[in-house]
């Protein structure tokens, strides 16, 4: 095999030969004219040095790597060595400071937005499933100022873990999800992602992936709602890996007696993945809507000259947090009557205790009848109205409510630090 480079090139420029006289396509006028790089100035565009990693350069034959912490200025045909930076206390290079800041303030968004959603809302999301099952309560606490006396409620007479039960669970249930998700996408050829040049064909594949998914994650579901809604009197101390083991023994048939009212998994399959699925489809489309609407807004910011350098900081971690947090509020409005028939059918059977939402303390067993999923739709508009599909909805506005606030709170520290910084 031929080698690609001239003949009379060294590495760092022509040697002096004929071909500096004839053109790349052999003498004769029909050929490129040669480029001589004989000055200093034609070879610094040709030429270029690579990075100063130790054991990492194109030597010459018969050179050796030089050892690490050695002299730049030892290395030939370089450049003079660069000047250290100075730090930014100093005040003389303002961004090193502030790229640095950069990093640290994007995990710390990061870590409050995972922290908010997961931790701070449990609360919230263990008194919402309390009352969407809770076909007893006549109190359906559509606001969140029954929401919050009821809650205090809880926590008087239970103690700070009546709020907070379950909530390994639901991590537990969000890795179940995340793995089978990515190992059916290995095994098959269903689309983990949707691509920018999309079709029907691809969009129905990835549906199809998610739905898998919920399937997979199901029974695990069930257990870990079950973890949420039991009543802290007369629960065990159980392990963090209970919400497994219920789910494997739901799936195989054994573990914990159930009754004969329990639906199997079979019936839950539609409800389940109906919901899931639609859940992902809006929060997707909103979640884009958004960003773009924030992208188009921080483009034409960027056109005007008065734009601050901190409000240029901002943007590039904001949007997609602010898409991500409508995204999921609006879904989780949307969906919410079909939330509460798909716990309420989860729930059907398992033998589960649950606080009184009506007064605060008391405990109430669950002992409804569905057939299945029509049957409770139909049951919960004849017994309990139409507004008994939102029971529990002002506990989803404390949740986002919250969710804003830190969002803002993050905001405001974050735009502080970065004028303090630049």
């Amino acid at each position: 095999m031929h080698p690609r480079r001239p003949e009379g090139f060294d590495g760092l420029g022509y040697r002096g030969s004929s071909r500096d006289e004839q053109g790349f396509g052999g003498g004769g006028g029909g050929g490129f004219p040669a480029r001589s790089f004989s000055y200093a100035s034609d070879l610094s565009h040709w030429v270029t040095t690579p990075p100063d990693i130790p054991g990492s350069r194109n030597l010459h034959w018969g050179e050796k790597s030089p050892p690490y912490g050695a002299s730049a200025a030892a290395t030939p045909f370089e450049g003079p060595p660069e000047e250290p930076l100075p730090s930014a206390s100093g005040g003389n290079v303002p961004g090193q400071g502030t790229e640095q800041l950069n990093r640290f303030a994007g995990f710390g968004i990061g870590l409050a937005s995972l922290f908010t959603e997961n931790v701070l809302a449990h609360p919230c999301i263990v008194l919402r499933r309390q009352c969407q099952v809770n076909y007893h309560a006549r109190n359906y606490h559509l606001t969140p100022f029954t929401v919050i006396n009821i809650m205090y409620s809880f926590n008087k007479t239970q103690g700070p873990r009546a709020l907070w039960k379950g909530m390994g669970s639901t991590f537990i249930v969000q890795g179940v999800t995340l793995g089978a998700e990515g190992i059916i996408s290995e095994f098959t050829p269903l689309p983990r992602e949707v691509s920018h040049k999309w079709n029907l064909k691809q969009i129905g594949e990835h549906l199809l992936l998610k739905a898998l998914t919920y399937v997979v994650a199901m029974p695990f579901y069930s257990a870990s709602l079950i973890e949420t809604v039991q009543s802290e009197i007369i629960r065990d101390n159980t392990g963090i890996l209970e919400c497994v083991k219920e789910g494997i023994g739901r799936v195989i048939g054994m573990g914990v007696p159930h009754s004969k009212r329990l639906l199997p998994l079979l019936s839950l399959v539609f409800p389940t993945v109906l919901h899931g699925v639609l859940h992902y489809i809006i929060s997707s489309i909103i979640q884009k809507l958004v960003l773009l609407i924030l992208k188009r807004k921080t483009y034409n910011g960027h056109l005007d000259e008065s734009t601050s350098p901190v409000q240029s900081m901002l943007d590039a971690y904001f949007p997609e947090l602010i898409a991500n947090f409508a995204a999921s509020l609006c879904s989780d409005v949307i969906l919410y009557p079909l939330e509460t028939v798909l716990h309420r059918l989860h729930i059907q059977g398992t033998r589960t205790i649950i606080d009184n939402t009506d007064l605060g303390y008391e405990v109430l067993p669950i002992n409804t009848q569905y057939e299945g999923m029509k049957d409770c739709i139909n049951t919960i508009k004849q017994e309990e109205g139409v507004l008994g599909f939102y029971k529990g909805f002002g506990a989803v506005i404390i949740q986002y409510t919250l969710h804003a606030a830190v969002l803002q709170i993050t905001k405001i520290i974050y735009s502080t630090l970065l004028q303090n910084s630049i």
